[in-house]
């Protein structure tokens, strides 16, 4: 009996191959691209730091004020403001009054405009006052008036009356900020006639800022008149409107 030699082994084409990295240390899968430099480029260099010229912000900012100072600058703006402060704090409240009664008006206005008309009221409202206060400090600096006299009505010894009348419509001027800041507080209808009447006192506090900004200095210039002529016209307009509406209403509710 003959043996047959044994044949060659038959490779498994449907094995599955062990885990693990192939011999040679090689992982499996394809391998990252490498991203390759354009022809003829050069690696980018880091830019070069350039001098910061912070440091000499200051030393340039006292340059400036001293260029300022030799010019006289500070003393110019001064005696604007001497002059010019009350008639900037006249402008601003009288065209709060006249936005002011904008923000009522429910005729022409939507509720989004009469908001954006409040809004720009007491924008000038801030501003008003803000003039207000730098009036009253020039005036005290420059020696014109004392201290005392503006806080305390006709207590100014040279012109008691036309100061008095300066100090008097600032604080009602203050009394109408104020009521209407707090506007919610009156909310009830016998508050709300008492806010309506002390909110009146505005058209008295701009009389009264009117005579006082006339005659209490030095003769007018023309910008200053005609800017105050603008603010009779404007408050004029505000009260005629205002009492048309009022007698408008009293005649739809009758």
């Amino acid at each position: 009996m003959s043996v047959s030699p044994p044949s060659s082994p038959v490779p498994d084409l449907f094995a599955v191959p062990p885990a693990g990295p192939p011999p040679g240390g090689v992982p499996p899968g394809p391998l990252p691209r490498r991203r390759l430099a354009p022809i003829g480029s050069r690696p980018r260099s880091r830019p070069a730091s350039r001098p910061s010229a912070r440091p000499a912000l200051p030393a340039a900012i006292l340059l400036l004020l001293a260029v300022a100072a030799r010019a006289g600058v500070a003393q110019r703006t001064r005696e604007f403001l001497d002059f010019g402060a009350g008639v900037l704090a006249l402008v601003s409240l009288t065209a709060t009054v006249m936005w002011g009664l904008a923000a009522t008006d429910r005729m022409l206005l939507g509720s989004a405009h009469r908001l954006l008309a409040q809004g720009v009221h007491r924008g000038l409202a801030v501003a008003g006052f803000g003039f207000l206060g730098l009036h009253l400090w020039v005036k005290v600096a420059e020696g014109h008036t004392s201290g005392t006299a503006v806080a305390v009505p006709f207590a100014d010894a040279g012109r008691p009356l036309l100061i008095g009348l300066g100090t008097l419509a600032g604080y009602l001027f203050v009394v109408v900020a104020v009521t209407g800041a707090v506007r919610s507080a009156f909310a009830s209808v016998g508050r709300s006639r008492a806010w309506r009447a002390l909110h009146m006192g505005a058209y008295v506090a701009w009389g009264a800022a009117l005579v006082h900004g006339l005659y209490s200095g030095r003769a007018a210039r023309g910008w200053v008149t005609a800017s105050y002529a603008l603010c009779v016209a404007g408050a004029a307009a505000a009260l005629v409107l205002r009492l048309r509406r009022a007698r408008r209403e009293r005649g739809g509710g009758a």
